[in-house]
């Protein structure tokens, strides 16, 4: 309840406004009987009620069902997904096929992968692969016009296996400890795999057990090669899936996964980082989020999941994905070590082609000469320079790089979080100094095979960045040879449009202010005072801006050669005039939202002084308080003083604050363009379009459609034929570094509290360079590599010599062949 004295004083003050403001109480009056007469309250009325029925019969019970739906399911969803992946890598499997419907039953039902080749119909053949289990048999490679026995003498000895550029040991091991073997014969007679055979070893050393005649399957493709019919002789009435898939080919990056490739480094990933400075309240709410979440996630840990056992065929099917992404090069060793089983013997040479082999053997003499001169001598010699300049290039690179995050104190803002030009050098310093380790990685693969490198997101963002600065500089050299040559032009609108929009638009729009706008009455004393200050910093700062000005040509030319460097530098300098040339509007927004909010704290004080309330800052909240007659007396004084002046410091700071918006959003779009410039996913777009199977998404099964065929030749099993295919990554998944910007971007401009603080005339800062730039970021490693470790790892990759045979060896094929003679 108020004072009675207090609202005597409330009621006086309202009729004394009301007097004042008379004429604007008559123009109101007169709105409202124009609108009443004219329907606009009724359309008003009728529109608010159908729009309230729809809120709250459709919209707000739909609202309330998601919200309550989702704080259900999201966090435990979450949770046990992470509880699931750290425990058990079956249950991904199990999980991941469930997704595409209870494909496989328990009873009897054979699961065959059969590689999707084009093979001639009728064509005779021996299929070796892997035997999982009874029921789960994947084929590497089919073996054709060749016999049984021929084959499985190949696979004892190791023939198939010859010339491996890589240890055959590593390859197996990561399809799972199933030895390759005769899984079924294609075409084959009834009365072939007679003879016996006895228990051998096989190339990887294991013991072996051939296979009996009763286990093999026998395919018979007449019509159609792609649709075989399966036949068992143990099993004559067991149901098969024929599951095709297509060899990954492991050369051109492309595998097939379970799970959705991931292209963000694995130290940015799924990692709670706390930073030395909080630049914000949304960065604090993340962080807060993220270790609530890990927190929970180590009570999940102590409790029991309750799931089912996962069955052999689960657990089998990521060994199948590994087999069937290691079966491309199986196949072309084999395929290619096949014909050694049929050679004959070589007939001896006549007296031509032997002089013909001595003149080529001395050629490639030569040849070996030059090489050696190349090998030994050039090619270290290059590869030390080429080193020696990464090196230094990295030196200097580090010195600009520790100059742009150098602090006056610890926890003020560093060079690169304040001036745009200032980040867009270290993050292209940043990528210069990993290119190299990037390189040396995928180097490496080439000493492995490649179904079993790992490598191919690094791949990606190599070759991302490589194409981004690549269309950086072209876009670069185009804007910077029109910038060049047309620098007085450039340099002509750019004032221009500095004197009419900062300088001269702003002075208009204040000496506007100052005498009545749009007809408000505002106070003229204070408003004049107000007007000749912000006119008064205004020729101040264009008396300094005309000092420069004759500079700007140059200026522009710089900008313009910077430009050769890539368009992100113009952008980015840009940025920074901007941040430059716009300083007074910074200052009179931040000295008018000060006047405002000071203004209005003190009329809130002052309104709970007329409740007989007051503030307890101690404990932050509202007590009872008795005020003698004088401070009454005094407090409406002064709140009526304030209330008159409030309209006034209100009109100023609106302007102002609409025109640091105004900025803010210009700055934002340049910031926008940069992150598009370095961080734009297109290499990974293209490969998508060209190669969806160099990103890999997950698998699905997909049933195909087969008709009707009677089949009395053979006594085949029911069959259904189901393809196995390889999602691509989903667009999301590739935007979701963006996603996360534009998620970051509406939290901190399209909040609440932003609305809040413009109303209240709290500061709202743009958001932090660091929270802009984390975008581009997520493509380097969070500890950049030192000088010493590139100059190891370079030295390590590129030996200042390599290991040669000598000149004694390379003698060695002229020499034998005179011999020979």
């Amino acid at each position: 309840m108020l004072h009675p004295f207090s609202l005597l004083t409330l009621s006086i003050f309202v009729a004394g406004y009301i007097t004042a403001r008379w004429d604007l109480v008559t123009r109101l009056h007169e709105l409202a009987i124009f609108a009443w007469d004219h329907g606009v309250v009724t359309r008003t009325a009728k529109g608010f009620v159908l729009l309230s029925l729809c809120f709250f019969l459709i919209i707000s019970p739909v609202v309330r069902i998601a919200v309550s739906e989702s704080n259900k399911s999201s966090i435990l969803d979450r949770l046990v997904l992470v509880f699931l992946q750290e425990n058990s890598c079956e249950e991904e499997a199990r999980s991941d096929t469930n997704q595409h419907g209870d494909m496989f039953t328990q009873d009897g039902l054979v699961r065959i992968f059969w590689p999707s080749e084009n093979i001639k119909s009728g064509t005779s053949g021996v299929l070796v692969g892997w035997r999982n289990s009874e029921s789960d048999i994947t084929i590497a490679s089919i073996l054709t016009d060749t016999e049984e026995i021929v084959i499985e003498n190949a696979l004892r000895v190791g023939t198939l296996f010859r010339n491996s550029p890589h240890p055959l040991d590593r390859l197996l091991g990561s399809c799972g400890e199933v030895p390759l073997e005769i899984v079924g014969l294609l075409n084959a007679p009834a009365e072939s795999s007679g003879y016996e055979r006895p228990l051998f070893k096989g190339f990887s050393g294991v013991d072996v057990e051939p296979v009996a005649p009763k286990r093999l399957f026998r395919a018979y493709s007449s019509k159609d090669p792609k649709q075989p019919n399966i036949t068992f002789k143990a099993h004559p009435s067991t149901g098969v899936q024929l599951i095709y898939y297509s060899r990954p080919d492991p050369n051109h990056m492309q595998y097939t996964s379970l799970q959705s490739m991931s292209l963000a480094l694995s130290d940015k990933r799924d990692k709670v980082t706390v930073p030395e400075v909080m630049l914000d309240d949304v960065d604090a709410t993340e962080i807060a989020e993220a270790q609530r979440v890990a927190v929970l996630v180590e009570k999940m840990k102590l409790h029991t999941v309750v799931r089912h056992k996962p069955s052999a065929k689960e657990v089998a099917l990521p060994t199948i994905i590994n087999q069937i992404n290691c079966s491309f090069e199986l196949n072309t060793l084999m395929q290619r070590n096949l014909n050694r089983i049929r050679t004959r013997r070589r007939r001896t040479l006549s007296v031509s082609e032997r002089v013909v082999e001595s003149a080529t053997n001395l050629w490639d003499y030569i040849g070996q000469l030059l090489w050696y001169v190349y090998n030994e001598v050039l090619y270290p010699l290059s590869t030390q320079v080429f080193i020696l300049g990464l090196v230094l290039q990295r030196a200097m690179g580090e010195f600009v790089v520790i100059l742009a995050e150098w602090r006056l104190r610890p926890q003020d803002a560093a060079i690169k979080d304040i001036s745009a030009i200032a980040q867009q050098v270290d993050l292209r310093l940043q990528q210069f100094s990993y290119w190299p380790i990037q390189y040396i990685t995928l180097r490496e693969r080439r000493h492995d095979w490649a179904s079993l490198a790992t490598n191919q997101a690094e791949y990606i963002r190599f070759y991302n960045s490589l194409w981004l600065v690549a269309n950086d500089v072209i876009m670069g050299i185009a804007v910077g040879s029109f910038i060049v040559d047309n620098a007085d032009a450039v340099a002509d609108q750019i004032n221009m449009l500095l004197t009419d929009w900062s300088l001269e638009g702003l002075r208009r729009m204040i000496s506007w202010l100052m005498v009545y706008p749009a007809g408000l009455k505002l106070n003229t004393e204070l408003a004049r005072f107000l007007g000749d200050l912000f006119l008064w910093v205004i020729d101040y700062w264009a008396g300094c801006v005309a000092t420069v000005q004759p500079t700007f040509p140059h200026l522009i030319r710089f900008i313009g050669f910077a430009s050769f460097a890539g368009a992100t530098m113009p952008l980015s300098l840009c940025s920074d005039m901007v941040s430059v040339l716009t300083l007074h509007v910074h200052c009179f927004y931040i000295a008018s939202a000060r006047m405002y909010s000071w203004q209005l704290t003190i009329l809130i004080s002052l309104f709970h002084l007329f409740r007989g309330k007051k503030r307890n800052v101690l404990r932050n909240r509202i007590d009872s308080c008795d005020y003698e007659l004088d401070q009454l007396l005094l407090g409406t004084i002064l709140f009526t003083v304030l209330s008159f002046l409030l309209p006034t410091v209100l009109v100023f700071y609106l302007t102002f604050a609409l025109a640091r918006m105004g900025i803010i959003i210009f700055k934002a779009i340049l910031d926008t363009l940069l992150a598009a410039l370095n961080h734009f996913p297109l290499f990974a777009l293209m490969l998508r379009i060209k190669d969806s199977r160099r990103l890999p998404g997950g698998v699905r099964f997909k049933l195909q459609h087969v008709p009707f065929e009677d089949n009395k030749n053979h006594d085949s099993v029911p069959t259904s034929y189901i393809a196995l295919e390889s999602t691509p990554l989903s667009i999301e998944a590739i935007f979701h570094e963006y996603f996360q910007f534009g998620n970051r971007l509406r939290k901190h401009y399209l909040s609440p509290s932003v609305v809040l603080c413009l109303a209240t005339g709290g500061f709202v800062p743009p958001l932090h360079r660091r929270n802009l730039y984390g975008l581009q970021y997520s493509m380097l490693p969070a500890r950049r590599v030192g000088i010493v470790e590139l100059w190891r790892r370079l030295s390590d990759h590129w030996p200042p010599f390599f290991p040669s045979s000598g000149m004694e060896e390379m003698k060695q094929p002229y020499s034998s062949h005179s011999h020979s003679r």
